[in-house]
């Protein structure tokens, strides 16, 4: 994530990833399967620092009751059997409307924070 200046709010990037990291997850998950410890790690590789594992669990577990994810029990060789999640026909039906939807959201919120529309500037 972008780093934080001094006196700004980590609260508006929270936001900002509580509305989007369902997104980011069935993502992941399209490139491919993963447990939920895998997903945490690959968030924080991309970026998304800080998401542990008491918030990916929960979502994980409302995407599988929403029909986009599945999930099967699979031996681990070094320690309990885990979940490992996947991706659903719906879940990538899903995926692709968000994505649409971000990449408008995302053209809309740069237009308008640009001096493009700003008279004298």
């Amino acid at each position: 994530m972008v780093p934080v200046e001094e006196g700004e709010g980590e609260e508006r990037q929270t936001q900002l990833l509580r509305g989007v990291l369902d997104m980011c997850l069935l993502a992941l998950l399209d490139h491919e399967p993963a447990h939920g410890y895998e997903l945490v790690r690959r968030l924080d590789a991309a970026g998304l620092v800080g998401v542990g594992y008491g918030t990916v669990y929960p979502l994980l577990t409302r995407m599988r009751r929403l029909g986009l994810v599945t999930d099967v029990v699979q031996e681990s060789p070094s320690g309990p059997p885990r979940k490992v999640y996947a991706l659903s026909a719906e879940g990538r039906r899903r995926l692709a409307a968000w994505k649409r939807q971000w990449k408008s959201f995302v053209d809309t919120v740069d237009v308008a924070i640009t001096d493009v529309h700003t008279t004298g500037r």
